[in-house]
């Protein structure tokens, strides 16, 4: 299948559902609500335009923790994705990694589905939209959370803060994305940018296992610039991937035969295999240079123990000298002085 064919098929995918009818969203439009019904700036949609785009078109979210930004992807004319803006994140709650149990603090990390009906016009943090966790996957672990979103306010617990303004136009873009009949837009959430030198920097956690296979994803959509369909199976993400007859994939279950796309499964293996090549090289660097950092932190301590050894050696030194020197002029025991007795004078002799 060839790569114009895959992103036609793609985009054909992110439409389905379109039959179905809005009035399930919930109110996200927030009937007399200024805020949730604030228009696209003419900016906005002038650059839409020049994208070959429009406020109508489907878009996609992407978010990554380590550099706080938030991507805002819409669809073109030609059927792919372009970077429509890029949104600093004020604040998220945790650290990398993904979140686990409810009050755990944590943002979380993986592939959401927003649909009208996550929209909150009526936020406590000026706008907001839920992430959807836990998600399919998540839930296959049995995590916990709930009311983890994007929203305004700069503050966060657990959530993904932005300005108002920002989440202000990212609010305005998905209402526009769902009136122009799109059902729901993807949300991937990213601890940093999937490339083997970040992956290296990490080698050690735990969470490494996971970021390899969100990273399927991240570069499926790198590749192809459409967002790749997700499901879950064996309790791990599958991307563009069909099960038999097309049916919902068992979440904790082994995975069945999958239907792939060739072309996109080529080139995922060559990308998979150039990373791959690259994070081995990028650790075996990154181990050297915490090798060497560890002995010359060890070579410092030694240089700063000999040292203190020497002062104190020196110290006491002195203080020995210091205590003769002592002893000879001002501390040396003194002779006794004479002790006269009381003898008898010398009577003298009688003069004749």
């Amino acid at each position: 299948m060839s790569t114009g064919l895959f992103r036609k098929l793609a985009a054909a995918a992110l439409l389905v559902g379109v039959a179905v009818t809005l009035s399930a969203c919930g109110g996200f439009i927030g009937k007399g609500n200024a805020k949730a019904n604030r228009p696209l700036t003419s900016a906005a949609v002038t650059k839409l335009a020049s994208m070959g785009s429009s406020p109508g078109a489907p878009m996609m979210v992407r978010i990554f923790k380590e550099s706080s930004e938030l991507e805002v992807w819409k669809q073109t004319s030609a059927g792919d994705f372009r970077l429509f803006k890029t949104y600093e994140i004020c604040a998220y709650s945790g650290d990398l990694g993904p979140k686990i149990k409810e009050g755990d603090r944590q943002s979380p990390e993986g592939f959401y589905t927003i649909t009208p009906g996550l929209m909150n016009p009526n936020s406590s943090y000026y706008l907001a939209f839920n992430t959807g966790f836990p998600n399919k996957f998540d839930r296959a672990y049995g995590r916990t959370g709930s009311d983890l979103m994007v929203h305004g306010d700069c503050s966060s617990r657990g959530c993904y803060a932005m300005t108002d303004e920002g989440i202000a136009e990212i609010y305005a873009l998905a209402r526009e994305t769902f009136k122009g009949g799109n059902p729901s837009f993807q949300l991937q959430i990213f601890p940093f940018r999937m490339t083997p030198q970040n992956l290296a920097k990490q080698s050690k956690s735990p969470n490494m296992a996971f970021w390899k296979n969100i990273k399927e994803g991240y570069d499926q959509f790198e590749i192809a610039k459409i967002p790749p369909r997700w499901d879950v199976c064996d309790r791990r993400y599958v991307f563009n991937a069909t099960g038999p007859a097309g049916t919902p994939l068992d979440a904790v279950a082994a995975c069945p035969a999958l239907s792939q796309d060739a072309t996109m499964v080529a080139a995922l293996k060559a990308k998979q295999a150039a990373d791959d090549a690259t994070f081995e090289t990028e650790v075996a660097y990154v181990s050297k240079k915490e090798s060497a950092a560890v002995a010359a932190a060890e070579r410092d301590a030694a240089t700063q123990a000999a040292a203190k050894a020497r002062g104190e050696a020196i110290g006491g030194f002195f203080n020995g000298i210091g205590s003769n020197i002592g002893n000879l002029f001002g501390n040396a025991p003194q002779e006794a002085a004479p002790v006269e007795t009381a003898a008898a004078a010398p009577i003298p002799a009688a003069k004749s």
